[in-house]
């Protein structure tokens, strides 16, 4: 036995650890007005270490610079608009020479990690203390249903084949049919499985000449239903209900805020809680008609505030307050699948606001 196969991988590239996030956070679940993915830095580069940070300034490029990480990892992207040039005018040119000079990537995992079951959002549910979680809003029409015909006797091996490369789960055999090929009888069964969409292109791949699923008869149609897993916000229970004064208490405590902007209470007990990490007044009809009794967000505006209209409460906790575990979020994923270079939570207070 070679003892070698049990030894951790010696290096990593960028582009193995990107590949990872995105398996995790598809790049296809980000909003069109976003910029997530890699900014800056070689993708084929060998990882020397990993520095995490709610946002990527000059301060956090220091830090990693410092620690020896070539990676900075950060959910919001410090390019969002077009750069026209490079000159060190502002902040986030002097963020991007710097990192250039010195070899350090940039990444930036934002509206795909806000739309994920498992990403910013369930962190915040999860330090609140929510249960039975899920999607506030689930996107739609992002789902296709692949249906294959495969003679009988190649079933399991291509259905092996298929959820290895489209990350499906296992799937639904109907019952086999004989159908007529050259005046032969041959046994067919159909196979359907839901695949999301960003995967198409690899679907029609996959039945290309020369890959596994080539002489087999396929069909992809799109279906309409929203898709349970992905999505904006989220919703869920208290293990207990508590009144409006002790969850704002709560609040306070688990999210580490520094004070909660909020309007008036309009039930005596909360028990349904619904949350949304960043600015989240677009959600607010939904946190409304699914009968929440508070909405945990960030960045209302004045005359927003009014929307609650004495159906709900809103609790704005503040952008960074909402979604500054998100770092211990995606150290947790690497951590877990890396082992052979070091992770760092930046040190560096990021929060643009302060208090007074």
């Amino acid at each position: 036995m070679n003892n070698n196969a049990f030894l951790p991988k010696m290096t990593t590239t960028i582009n193995e650890v990107l590949h990872f996030l995105e398996q995790w956070a598809p790049m296809a679940w980000q909003e069109n007005y976003d910029n997530a993915g890699l900014i800056v830095g070689n993708r084929m580069a060998t990882v020397t270490g990993a520095m995490i940070a709610l946002d990527a300034t000059e301060a956090v490029i220091d830090e990693a610079i410092a620690k020896n990480c070539n990676l900075v990892i950060a959910h919001h992207p410090i390019v969002f608009k077009g750069l026209k040039s490079l000159t060190g005018k502002n902040y986030v040119e002097r963020t991007v020479l710097k990192a250039i000079k010195n070899e350090v990537a940039i990444y930036a995992i934002h509206t795909n990690l806000d739309n994920i079951h498992t990403g910013v959002n369930a962190k915040i549910c999860q330090l609140i203390g929510l249960k039975n979680c899920q999607i506030l809003e689930p996107k739609n029409q992002i789902l296709l249903q692949l249906t294959a015909y495969c003679p009988t006797p190649q079933v399991l091996d291509l259905s092996k084949a298929m959820a290895q490369m489209f990350g499906t789960t296992e799937p639904i055999f109907s019952e086999a049919k004989t159908t007529t090929n050259l005046g032969e009888s041959v046994p067919i069964t159909k196979i359907e499985t839901v695949v999301p969409q960003y995967q198409q292109n690899t679907i029609t791949r996959f039945f290309e000449p020369t890959q596994p699923g080539y002489g087999i008869a396929y069909s992809l149609v799109p279906l309409q239903n929203a898709h349970p897993l992905v999505g904006s916000g989220m919703i869920g229970q208290l293990p207990t209900a508590l009144n409006p004064q002790q969850f704002l208490s709560h609040l306070k405590q688990t999210l580490k805020a520094s004070c909660v902007r909020y309007t008036a209470p309009t039930h005596q007990l909360i028990e349904t809680v619904a949350v949304c990490g960043g600015a989240g007044h677009f959600l607010l009809p939904q946190a409304i008609a699914q009968k929440a009794q508070v909405f945990v967000s960030a960045d209302f505006k004045y005359h927003e505030f009014f929307d609650a209209d004495n159906r709900i409460m809103i609790a704005d906790i503040g952008h960074y307050e909402s979604e500054q575990f998100t770092g211990n979020l995606i150290l947790e994923q690497l951590t877990q699948k890396f082992a052979n270079f070091a992770c760092f939570l930046t040190s560096v207070q990021t929060n643009p606001i302060h208090y007074y």
